[in-house]
């Protein structure tokens, strides 16, 4: 890797470290933005992994599902009217496709891999490729997987319309593997890696206020709720994270709980 994509790689990081607490969407759209500008590719997504209590030995899947997801460009990836709704209707009700397994190999480390590298030719030529990659010319899709425990996992993937170059994953491999506290925020801000459950789409909302320290009654008045369903929201939120303050919430990020350092 050249000396000046190293520095730009840094800038980047430098970047995301500007960002406060209670701006993820912001965060993750501009990670994505540059790190399709790194690797020369035309879109980019992240996805929350978790694995769940009580899926059965028999599961393929290994109980690992996907709990949050984020897009750069959700238009351009649209199958059957919704964000790349068929991938995951099939991974959510258990069915399997060769592709789902790529990312179970090695499972817990830090790991990257490919459609193209890692899938046989002929797949390429099958009615589920055709569909949920080939109707919008998805050639090759990166992926870079960053583990934070052994139940939960942060997941990049870079969608190219050109197979992907051992030089393009050099980037988003080092890009992506020094942010250890980026990526767990990114769980943390979706209720993932220490929160009992996901959050709500509402509760990611209220969440984002009480990290920048608004009332509850200013937070209401900014996403159009009534106090008291802000306040339910709040105690839903703290029950999730297993905290009784706003100040314990804030901690989390500031903390190496869930397993980051």
């Amino acid at each position: 890797m050249l000396e000046a994509q190293r520095n730009e790689i840094h800038r980047l990081w430098d970047e995301l470290s500007d960002f406060n607490l209670s701006q993820p969407k912001a965060a993750i759209t501009h990670a994505m933005a540059r790190l399709c500008e790194f690797g020369g590719v035309w879109n980019a997504t992240w996805a929350g992994a978790i694995r769940i209590d009580g899926a059965g030995r028999t599961d393929p899947l290994l109980g690992w599902r996907v709990a949050a997801g984020e897009a750069l460009h959700p238009i351009l990836l649209q199958s059957d009217g919704k964000h790349m709704a068929g991938v995951m209707e099939v991974w959510d009700r258990g069915g399997i496709d060769p592709s789902f397994l790529i990312p179970l190999k090695n499972v817990g480390a830090f790991r990257t891999y490919s459609l193209r590298r890692d899938l046989p030719a002929d797949w390429f030529d099958t009615p589920f490729y055709r569909k949920h990659y080939g109707f919008c010319d998805i050639h090759d899709v990166a992926f870079v997987a960053f583990p934070l425990n052994e139940d939960c996992e942060s997941h990049f993937a870079f969608y190219s319309h050109h197979p992907i170059a051992d030089e393009t994953f050099a980037r988003l491999t080092y890009a992506l593997r020094g942010i250890k506290w980026f990526h767990r925020h990114m769980m943390l801000s979706h209720g993932l890696l220490v929160a009992k459950a996901p959050l709500t789409g509402t509760e990611q909302k209220v969440l984002q206020g009480l990290l920048t320290g608004a009332t509850e009654k200013s937070i209401a008045r900014r996403i159009g709720l009534a106090d008291s369903t802000t306040h339910q929201h709040v105690v839903a939120i703290f029950r999730k994270y297993g905290v009784k303050s706003r100040a314990a919430l804030m901690s989390l990020w500031l903390s190496g709980a869930g397993g980051a350092g």
